[in-house]
């Protein structure tokens, strides 16, 4: 089976193995009777279990970087008054006999366990390296999992180890994609994009403006400067504050030289150079003085400074 199509067939119902018929039976293994007695086990062991919220735990990657509370509480009024539609997907915990794992519905799974009810689900037996590409791909096809969270996914598999065609498999983007997200989640610390959360509205391009804005800038800074209760806003505050240039220097004004109640020179300063503009009226031949004397000025001046 090829990976992509993993998810696929971890959803398909499993062919059960064929077991010896016990003796007493064995008059109805053939014929119509049989063939009634061989699709009864068949549907016992496609049919759905139903299994206790409280023995499921939280399994792969943390894939979401925080709950809506009143998305949450639509989940669970929806299943209380339409019951759940829609199987989870679990495995046997690999070390605890009688505990399972998610491999995806956590949402629902802890939804179901709030409400005290017990959760519908297919049963697989999947490793961990399946766990996380089923994972991923079920990831792939949710419209409520955001560019970041996808982004944060897909670092969490390089740290694992995985292979990026195996990433891109299991997201079901292309290797460039890929790279961006992963430009943006190491460009910003994770302590900011937790604090921003997943920001549904931002995209992909906004995130990546914001990565590569970041610079030098302290991230633990602008972290505790958001101050908004709205994921979307939070990114809106970091980002102004990470992309906005610094306001220019102000220019220095222009200084008037007087002498006895009268102006008989401005300076005028640019960048590294200054100007000295005499009035000749009022100068009164300053100016010429002031040139030829410049030179012992400057001597005096760098006395005084004990150079």
């Amino acid at each position: 089976m090829a990976r992509k199509d993993l998810l696929k067939g971890l959803m398909q119902p499993e062919e059960p193995a064929e077991a010896p018929a016990p003796r007493a039976q064995q008059r109805y293994t053939k014929g119509a009777i049989g063939a009634v007695s061989q699709s009864i086990q068949q549907l016992k062991s496609r049919a759905l279990e139903e299994v206790p919220a409280d023995l499921i735990d939280p399994a792969g990657l943390k894939d979401r970087l925080g709950e809506d509370p009143e998305e949450f509480e639509r989940l669970k009024a929806s299943l209380a008054e339409y019951g759940q539609q829609v199987p989870v997907l679990l495995r046997h915990d690999p070390n605890y006999e009688g505990r399972y794992q998610v491999v995806y519905g956590r949402r629902r799974v802890a939804a179901l366990k709030a409400l005290g009810l017990r959760v519908k689900a297919m049963v697989r037996d999947i490793n961990d390296r399946d766990l996380i590409v089923a994972q991923g791909q079920e990831n792939a096809v949710r419209r409520d999992l955001t560019f970041i969270e996808k982004a944060n996914f897909a670092q969490q598999m390089v740290g694992m180890g995985f292979e990026r065609k195996v990433i891109c498999d299991a997201l079901n983007i292309d290797k460039t994609v890929i790279s961006r997200m992963l430009q943006v989640v190491e460009a910003l610390p994770r302590p900011l994009i937790a604090a921003i959360g997943p920001a549904p509205a931002a995209g992909r391009d906004r995130w990546l403006k914001l990565a590569q804005s970041i610079g030098d800038r302290d991230a633990k800074e602008v972290a505790q400067a958001l101050t908004a209760e709205r994921s979307d806003d939070r990114f809106a505050e970091a980002f102004a504050l990470v992309t906005a240039r610094p306001a220019p220097a102000p220019k220095p004004r222009p200084r008037e030289l007087k002498s006895a109640g009268r102006t008989i020179a401005r300076t005028k300063k640019t960048g590294t150079k200054t100007t000295l503009i005499f009035d000749a009226k009022e100068a009164e031949g300053f100016e010429d003085w002031l040139v030829e004397n410049i030179a012992e000025i400057h001597r005096d001046w760098q006395k005084a400074r004990g150079e």
